[in-house]
């Protein structure tokens, strides 16, 4: 996923989401010359992308997922840079994930 958004050199997140990223309606793209930078963003792929971690490995990010992928019709600059925050925090956590079975009886 890192390398699929160049992401793979990024620097670490600690955390999914910060609380200075205010993703309110207000923040969406408006001018022509935001929509014309979001329109160049995969967006909508990137947040797939993280959606499939979530669903298979990652349930820790699945706060952050859920309110990024509210703005997927029209993203604003901030969401997307909350969706790269996102994806620096698997980066830093990329050793931690879920795994399904049972002890082995001994």
């Amino acid at each position: 996923i890192l390398k699929k958004y160049n992401m793979h050199n990024s620097k670490k997140g600690y955390l999914p989401m910060e609380v200075k990223h205010d993703l309110s309606n207000e923040l969406r793209a408006s001018t022509p010359k935001e929509l014309a930078y979001i329109k160049k963003v995969p967006y909508a792929s990137a947040v797939g992308s993280i959606m499939y971690a979530v669903r298979y490995t990652r349930p820790d990010v699945a706060f952050a997922q859920n309110l990024v992928s509210q703005y997927q019709q029209n993203p604003g600059k901030l969401q997307w840079v909350a969706v790269k925050h996102i994806l620096k925090y698997l980066k830093n956590t990329r050793d931690m994930f879920l795994v399904y079975g049972r002890k082995p009886d001994t």
